[in-house]
Formats: structure tokens, sequence, C-alpha cells
């Protein structure tokens, strides 16, 4: 890890437990959980049903916080903040990306970008639609703007997502399973995009339950009964580009 020592570090979990009380029962979902996530990794976090990688999700999202142990944030400690104080810190910054896309129906792309712009005072309305209109066309939807989500394919949506999820810049990319809904060509096209965005200087965390994705990233994190089973550099890393040229073309390419 020496290369990565004088890199900036986005996220750090100290011994981060969190523990929930069912009935007389106490579950811990996660028991002692600790790594740094450096500035311009793109690393997968990988467990089966009940590992607790949702649970871990909603940690590094700020929806929920650690029963004890810390977390920071691009250098904010979060535990001890207040609901309201976490959700402005997560609108600043971290980027969601979900898997079923979260883009309100009857509006356009455009206006979905806009969306976490809306809850920032810096900028104007103005601001706002010009920052969305430019996060749609890095992710290749600058034709797209004012199409609806029953107008877009799933691929669609999803880059839709994404360009929200960088709209407002932030420290760090978030993706809960953000290729578990789309085909298998489709889910590659998202997949060049991630490594485009990784050779840009992103942080981006992907949390997923498919193995092949880890292949991609730079840096794999396994859960195993709310423990980290391995943390591994990945020195090997596949071209999403060149899997993609070997797949079949869609019908509606």
């Amino acid at each position: 890890m020496s290369e990565t020592d004088n890199r900036k570090v986005v996220i750090e979990l100290r011994n981060v437990k969190r523990e929930f009380r069912v009935g007389s029962e106490v579950v811990k979902a996660l028991r002692g959980v600790s790594f740094k996530i450096y500035e311009g990794e793109f690393v997968t976090i990988m467990g089966t049903s009940g590992s607790g990688k949702s649970t871990l999700l909603n940690q590094l999202g700020c929806l929920d916080t650690p029963t004890s142990g810390e977390y920071i944030l691009d250098g904010v400690p979060v535990r001890k903040m207040r609901r309201s104080e976490r959700a402005i810190l997560r609108n600043r910054k971290i980027g969601f990306i979900f898997q079923n896309y979260n883009l309100l129906a009857k509006t356009t792309a455009v206006e979905n970008v806009e969306l976490p712009l809306m809850y920032n005072k810096n900028y104007s309305a103005r601001q706002r639609r010009q920052a969305a209109i430019e996060a749609l066309q890095a992710v290749g939807l600058g034709d797209r703007l004012d199409h609806k989500s029953n107008q877009m394919s799933g691929g669609q949506m999803q880059r839709v997502a994404i360009a929200r999820a960088l709209v407002n810049n932030p420290a760090v990319v978030l993706a809960d399973e953000a290729t578990g809904n789309l085909d298998t060509r489709t889910s590659f096209e998202i997949l060049c995009l991630f490594q485009d965005l990784h050779r840009q200087g992103r942080t981006i965390i992907f949390v997923t339950h498919n193995p092949e994705i880890a292949q991609y990233s730079s840096r794999n994190i396994t859960l195993t009964d709310g423990m980290i089973r391995e943390d591994v550099e990945n020195h090997n890393i596949l071209n999403a580009a060149e899997a993609l040229a070997r797949l079949p073309k869609n019908d509606d390419d």
C-alpha cells in the first residue's frame, strides 16, 4: 500500500460496529470493520446475503450511524452528527447510484439530474440547469435532455442516475448494485463508464454480490458475517471496453 500512503483519505472506518435489537436478541450486523479508501480508488464491496453489506452501505452513505467506532467522510467525523447534519453532508459529499435508478417518472432527464442541486444554495436556477446538462453530456446523453423515464432504455436511465450522482462533484460515488437490473451488454456499457470515471480520478465504491465486477475495479473488499474476510488490490484490472467489444449487439442497438 506504499504507493497510496501519500494519497488523500476520502473514507476511513475505525472499528465500526452496528448492532440491532430484535426482541430480546441483539443482532451484530457489523463486528468491527476498519479500512481506508483513498481518493481515486475504484473499490468493490462484496458479500452474500447476511454478510453485513447492506448495513455497511448505510454507514458509508450516512443513512445510519455506528453503534460504536468511527466513520470519517472526507475529513468529517459522522457518528455523532444529528440526522439533519448528516443529510447535508450526504448531499454535498456523496453521489448515489441505485439498482432501480430512483428517477422521477414524469420528470425529464435534466430535471432529474438537477435534483441534488435544489438543496444547494450556491446554485442559481440557471447554474443548476447548466450543471445538469454538462453532467448528462459527460455520460453520453446530451441528446436526451428532455426525455422522460418512459422514453428511455434501462441503460439510458442508469446513465441519468450516474449524471445525477456526479452533478454535485461529490467526494465519493456510491453505487448499489448499479448493473443489477441490466442485461449483459448494457451492464458492460455502464462498467465502461465507471472505468472512465475511475481514470478521471473519481473515487468509486461499488457494492455488489456479483464477483465478476471485482475484476474491473482496483480493489475488492469482501465481507462475511459482519467482518472483513478479504481486502485486496487488483493488479490486473480487466478492460470493460474490450469485454464489451466481444459481446453480441442488442437487437435495438
